[in-house]
């Protein structure tokens, strides 16, 4: 008796059902880590890459592999479920000709994207962590722009500074800007009166950008100091003078706003400038304007 309902409860279709479900479960549990676990070993690390790109290429890859393999998986149990319950998606497929065109026609802007997909991992365009901005296409002149929270083969989604999470196409962006690939530039314009001895603000910028590498906090985050690059431009209120440095990736925001806040104390006590905009108004002698 007991054999006899083991036997009937295996010829159960929603036992069927359950059993493939569970095992597609484990199969994508077990899938994930073999993927994640090649990937690591399989992508080596570029001349010039740190620990961190190497991570965020690795990341990017995983992830985007081991949604891939998930698919697959689904796919292949959907039809398991369905040869249980004897569907024949053939002959479904057959009658929907017509709305397999229609679907098809549809389907184009979707394939642009998944190939788009497939050269961001494979030219390493920008990985997980990245901020970046997307521009071009239908992402519209000024583009989108935020960190890289996850890439598929067919969408990327960027948080942006409001904590709005952006999701743009792959085949929409025709212009990638990448803010954090390998380092992060510093560029510093800062006006001066022109009555400034430029030697002197020199001096003192190139002072302040090292400093900053005594500070512990800091220097683990600037590769190469905050430097006075060049008398840049004249402006109208004083004389623009740019500074340029180099940072780990992402930081250039943080380096230069504390780099500003120190030069403005410096400046403030080598008594240097930093004029106002200013408008020079001149009267006009009324007998030099007498017929």
């Amino acid at each position: 008796m007991n054999l006899d309902f083991f036997i009937a409860l295996l010829d159960n279709r929603l036992i069927h059902t359950a059993l493939i479900l569970l095992g597609a479960l484990l199969v994508k549990r077990v899938s994930n880590m073999i993927t994640d676990r090649i990937v690591r070993r399989a992508v080596k690390s570029h001349y010039h890459s740190t620990a961190l790109e190497e991570r965020k290429r690795e990341d990017t890859i995983s992830s985007v592999f081991g949604t891939l393999t998930g698919i697959i998986i689904w796919v292949v149990a959907i039809g398991a479920i369905a040869s249980v319950f004897d569907i024949n998606f053939t002959a479904i497929a057959a009658s929907l000709g017509f709305l397999g065109v229609v679907i098809g026609l549809g389907a184009q802007t979707t394939i642009r994207d998944y190939v788009a997909g497939m050269f961001i991992l494979i030219e390493n365009q920008y990985r997980v962590g990245d901020i970046v901005t997307l521009s071009g296409g239908t992402t519209g002149q000024l583009g989108t722009s935020g960190v890289v929270e996850d890439i598929t083969l067919r969408i990327t989604k960027l948080r942006d500074l409001d904590g709005t999470l952006n999701i743009v196409r792959n085949g929409e962006a025709s212009i990638i800007t990448n803010r954090t690939y390998q380092y992060s530039s510093v560029v510093i314009d800062i006006n001066v009166a022109y009555d400034s001895d430029i030697d002197k603000v020199e001096a003192v910028m190139n002072r302040v950008g090292k400093e900053m590498l005594d500070d512990q906090t800091l220097a683990p985050l600037i590769s190469q100091p905050i430097e006075f690059l060049r008398v840049d431009t004249f402006g109208e209120s004083g004389v623009i003078v740019k500074a340029l440095g180099t940072v780990q990736p992402a930081e250039q925001w943080t380096i230069a706003g504390e780099y500003r806040r120190r030069i403005l104390k410096a400046f403030k006590k080598e008594h240097i400038e930093i004029p106002l905009p200013q408008i020079v108004v001149r009267s006009i002698d009324q007998k030099t304007i007498k017929k």
